[in-house]
């Protein structure tokens, strides 16, 4: 794995064989202690060749709230950059990506507020293929109200929590369990039940970061793999 700079963002690049898809991690700092077995997981589960790019955010909540909520954050300027997370993946990212491995196949993936960020960006932006989201926040307030009437604009979609998370104290933290079977029915409904999932593990939130990660973008990559032999057979 590579660490450089992309446009002055601080970003971590490995490439797995041929890549046929490209997946992008939004990752905070602690994140980094786990990404190579991450990266291990997945080159084991899948003989399809890929890049992978983490994006290293030092502000988790103010590069990733779509909108303020101060039960995640009390900083005013929470919930104003979301929208410049994505410009950064779309406009400048991306970009980069495809002029030097092609137009692949995009999956976007992060964990807990990474994973609410992807599924927020799929909803905005039409760029990404699949959405690998472990572990999201979508027990933030008004996400329900936002997702009925934004639509994934992803063709798949990968969701899962820990089995203790919706046991957590905090009220709003255990939430989460109703919200995420919420959000899974409105994605089955939009997008057809083969082409979404939602997969329990067993721990809490912050339990196996690593082998979660890697089961979202296996799960993705392997229905990317499968379209497109279904689009060679026709």
């Amino acid at each position: 794995m590579k660490a450089l700079d992309i446009d002055s963002q601080p970003c971590l690049i490995h490439t797995a064989g041929t890549p046929k898809a490209v997946l992008i991690q939004l990752t905070a700092r602690h994140e980094r202690k786990t990404i190579d077995s991450e990266l291990s997981l997945i080159e084991q589960g899948s003989q399809m060749g890929f890049v992978f790019v983490g994006i290293d955010l030092q502000q988790w909540a103010l590069s990733l709230m779509p909108w303020a909520d101060e039960a995640v954050a009390r900083d005013p300027e929470v919930g104003r950059h979301a929208i410049d997370t994505l410009g950064y993946v779309t406009r400048r990212l991306l970009p980069y990506i495809y002029n030097r491995y092609g137009q692949l196949p995009c999956i976007l993936g992060g964990y807990s507020l990474g994973g609410l960020f992807s599924l927020w960006a799929a909803s905005e932006c039409p760029l990404f293929d699949a959405v690998a989201a472990a572990s999201p926040s979508v027990w933030i307030k008004d996400w329900d109200n936002y997702a009925d009437s934004h639509p994934s604009m992803a063709r798949k979609v990968y969701m899962s929590l820990g089995d203790r998370e919706e046991h957590a104290r905090n009220q709003r933290m255990a939430a989460v369990g109703d919200c995420i079977r919420r959000h899974h029915e409105r994605l089955k409904a939009q997008l057809g039940s083969g082409s979404t999932t939602l997969a329990w593990n067993k721990g809490g939130h912050f339990d196996h970061e690593d082998q979660r990660m890697a089961d979202a973008f296996l799960w993705c990559l392997e229905r990317i793999d499968c379209d497109k032999m279904d689009e060679n057979k026709r």
